[in-house]
């Protein structure tokens, strides 16, 4: 039987990288979003609204698929709203799906914050869960719409018969453009000001996030775990862990990040620097130097995300990440991360959206 995916999501990310892996093997892949990418060969876009049951009905009225890929959600002012809606969504999908029959296998994309709670909870109020996280870590007595997500999936699983995968990756890093949670993508465009303004690349974050074990997830790594474990069978109805398979401090990174750039590193220095007090003024700077560079991207919100690498690098804890589980059931690809920002510095310059 054909392989059908269907990609949710497929403008952000991780869904453009898992669009172009599963077309490259061959499979018949849509890709849903309220405005979808016609810039990936070979995805059949699907123009629809997750929160609209009857508009996603009729877009999806000649769609079968056998694979659902759900790497979207939609950030809303408080967690209830981000429960209430991003809920729904999963719902009025996998309802829009049921009566085809035709679904195998639903993988969800969640992350970290099932561990750390919501970013009100890590952020705001110190919350310190203990590292590293591992599957097997029950659920937080807190507000999340991760597991509201997940209960979603159980339900229609449940009701439908496929199986499933829940997938936690730590911050992606990877390539997109007006994505809301960008850290590798808003570390160049802030790099890139810094050398333009002559400035030092001045660590923005806590002193335990500087001294501290961290770990990513490139999302070339994650586009293959969510293949994998949708595809293998010892791997369904299994909720994973997903990063790269390495550690590092980012007192070691920064430094070279910043050389990649050929601009100065300034590390902690007992106060934080939030990148959002940062770049603050810096969209005509930014606008300057796309037009001196014939850059295909001129409005810095579109490229950067200072609020959330302001929640990852501030955080008050080390996190790392276990993914032994994956290990133990065959996933064995790994990715160095100094090689994950600088692979992907290139493919920002080499397709002009820095400098």
């Amino acid at each position: 039987m054909k392989n059908i995916a269907l990609i949710v999501g497929a403008t952000g990310i991780t869904g453009n990288n898992l669009a172009e892996r599963l077309i490259a093997r061959g499979w018949i892949t849509f890709g849903l979003a309220r405005n979808p990418r016609k810039d990936i060969e070979n995805l059949q876009p699907v123009a629809a609204d997750l929160l609209d049951l009857e508009n996603l009905k009729l877009a999806l009225k000649d769609v079968s698929p056998t694979h659902v890929y759900i790497t979207s959600w939609m950030r809303q002012d408080t967690e209830a709203e981000n429960i209430r809606v991003n809920s729904l969504m999963v719902r009025n999908l996998l309802e829009a799906l049921s009566s085809k029959k035709s679904v195998q296998h639903v993988a969800l994309v969640t992350g970290l914050k099932h561990y750390l709670g919501p970013f009100e909870a890590y952020a705001k109020e110190g919350f310190l869960p203990e590292t590293p996280f591992r599957e097997e870590q029950p659920r937080l007595d807190i507000e999340n719409f991760y597991y509201a997500q997940e209960d979603e999936v159980y339900a229609a699983a449940a009701r439908d018969g496929f199986t499933w995968s829940i997938h936690r990756p730590h911050t992606v890093i990877g390539k997109a453009v007006g994505n809301l949670m960008n850290l590798g993508t808003t570390l160049a465009v802030y790099a890139s000001i810094c050398k333009e303004n002559g400035k030092s690349f001045q660590w923005p974050g806590s002193e335990a996030q500087w001294n501290g074990l961290s770990d990513v997830t490139d999302a070339r790594v994650l586009a293959e775990h969510l293949i994998w474990a949708s595809t293998t069978e010892a791997a369904k109805n299994e909720a994973f862990n997903v990063v790269n398979g390495d550690y590092f401090r980012w007192k070691w990174l920064w430094g070279k990040i910043a050389s990649s750039f050929g601009i100065e590193a300034i590390g902690y220095d007992g106060m934080i620097h939030p990148l959002e007090e940062q770049m603050e003024n810096q969209a005509p700077v930014w606008e300057k130097i796309a037009l001196e560079h014939a850059l295909e991207e001129s409005n810095i919100d579109r490229l950067a995300s200072p609020w959330h690498t302001d929640l990852d690098l501030g955080r008050p804890i080390e996190v790392m990440t276990d993914m032994s589980k994956s290990r133990a059931l065959g996933f064995s690809i790994y990715q160095r991360t100094e090689e994950s920002f600088y692979d992907l510095f290139e493919k920002l310059r080499l397709e002009r959206l820095i400098p």
